[in-house]
């Protein structure tokens, strides 16, 4: 559980721009050269990117502070500053950027591609050289702008699994045994509680153009709503699917009351967990007594109302896996028509709008001050 990281947080801190210059032009033979100062570089931006290679933040819980760097002063000979270097930081698919002390979601990256980029603070302004400010009635202005500080900000950084169907059940109900058989993941086995301590992603191939993505999570024990087991920490890891695949051990003798356990757990989490479609597959019918367990529970289930679709399988012995891998593909292909994406595609195109590059943009002008433009006197020379 150590090496899963799906939290941290962060401080992250943009660069200050730098100062403009007070600067005379200094040379043999030319008198009364005027002023030269160059303006103050552009401070760094901090930038996330979304890097589909990434699973988890370890990368951000061991590296709390993100610091941009500082744009340089400006320099004699009207010499711009150089602009401060950019600090990007790299976060998984269905990263939240939340917060630290209000908790108020800032960014959702559930629906961003590879590669977006997010500037999330920019960077302070270069001040303007004192080259700006010469005119006929001021040919040795003596000021220059400061650089605008930087921008500071404390994130709680949140990962959030992207995934279509999520595993759900008990310990030991063989999540990780149907993972490995639909998919190329090769989650740890055993025939002992908790062999699964983090979340694991399989792809199940549909055909050419089609995959599905199951998560399989820490199995759930009764009371983990109030901390028991592994606790419920990793059920967000699910909260975003399509729908939930629950499996049922009709092995143990605690299977009739299962799938209402799960369901109360459930509920307890909240996020809409309990309200997700969902499929049943009862495990372990090869087991002496487990097929008529199984029949048990789809007739218990089904006489509650539930519109749930019950299938006794075996993992082991590959008993009706046809079957559930049917049902699972139709499952998400109903959600998929039902619940069509809803990208913002104007607000994506306004994201990727025209970047205005005016110089004067990255330049600071401090409105306090009386003086500010070319060719403006100060208050105290008008006098």
């Amino acid at each position: 559980m150590i090496d899963f990281a799906d939290e941290a947080v962060i401080t992250v801190i943009s660069g200050k721009g730098g100062n403009g210059c007070v600067s005379f032009r200094r040379e043999k033979y030319i008198p009364n050269g005027g002023p030269n100062g160059g303006d103050g570089g552009r401070g760094g931006d901090v930038i996330f990117t979304v890097r589909r290679n990434l699973r988890t933040l370890a990368h951000l819980r061991f590296h709390p502070i993100f610091k941009a760097r500082n744009g340089q002063d400006g320099m004699s000979w009207n010499k711009y500053g150089k602009d401060g270097e950019d600090v990007v930081i790299p976060v998984p698919p269905g990263t939240i950027l939340r917060d630290a002390e209000s908790g108020e979601i800032i960014r959702d990256c559930k629906d961003d591609e590879d590669g977006t980029t997010l500037v999330f603070l920019h960077g302070g302004k270069g001040g303007w050289g004192n080259v700006h400010f010469k005119s006929s009635t001021n040919q040795a202005p003596r000021y220059a702008h400061k650089g605008t500080p930087g921008e500071e900000k404390k994130l709680k950084v949140e990962l959030s699994v992207m995934a279509d169907i999520g595993l759900v059940g008990f310990p030991n109900a063989g999540k990780s045994s149907l993972l490995d058989y639909f998919t190329n993941a090769r989650p740890k086995i055993a025939p002992y509680p908790f062999t699964t301590k983090v979340p694991n992603l399989g792809v199940l191939h549909v055909d050419e153009n089609n995959d599905i993505i199951i998560a399989d999570i820490p199995g759930i024990i009764e009371g983990a709503s109030e901390g028991a087991g592994l606790g419920i920490r990793f059920l967000k890891h699910i909260s975003r699917t399509a729908g939930l695949l629950f499996m049922i051990d009709c092995s143990d003798e605690k299977s009739l009351s299962a799938y209402d356990a799960l369901v109360k757990e459930l509920s307890s989490y909240g996020e809409g967990l309990a309200e997700k479609p969902r499929i049943v597959l009862c495990n372990k019918i090869d087991l002496e007594g487990a097929p008529d367990m199984a029949q048990r529970v789809k007739e218990g289930i089904l006489a509650e109302g539930e519109n749930v679709n019950v299938i006794p399988v075996s993992v082991m012995a590959r008993t009706n896996m046809g079957a559930a891998r049917k049902a699972i593909i139709e499952l998400v292909e109903k959600m998929e028509r039902t619940h069509a994406p809803g990208r913002n595609h104007a607000g994506d195109s306004a994201d990727r709008g025209e970047k205005h590059s005016s110089f004067l943009e990255t330049r600071s002008v401090d409105e306090s001050m009386e003086v500010q433009f070319p060719g403006q006197e100060p208050q105290e020379q008008e006098a």
